[in-house]
């Protein structure tokens, strides 16, 4: 039976690149949902497989914002921008 590869090499750019695709399918998903339930023949079915997928994807995206290590310096004053 074959083993997953649980330990990935990605750099902060490819990350970027996974997110910023994340969020442009997200966001096509929530637009097509939405028109979708505003047509008077909406099915019920599919608006829920898409309500399911944009879920599916923000619960995704909130996974990796998690694991990022944030810089805050260990001496002085913060300042946030």
């Amino acid at each position: 039976m074959p083993k997953y590869n649980d330990n990935f090499e990605l750099s902060v750019e490819d990350v970027e690149i996974i997110e910023d695709a994340l969020r442009r399918e997200k966001r096509a998903l929530s637009n097509k949902a939405l028109s979708t339930a505003e047509c008077e023949m909406a099915n019920g079915e599919e608006t829920d497989e898409l309500d399911n997928s944009v879920r599916q994807i923000h619960d995704l995206l909130g996974r990796l914002h998690n694991q990022k290590v944030f810089y805050r310096p260990q001496t002085g004053a913060y300042v946030g921008g």
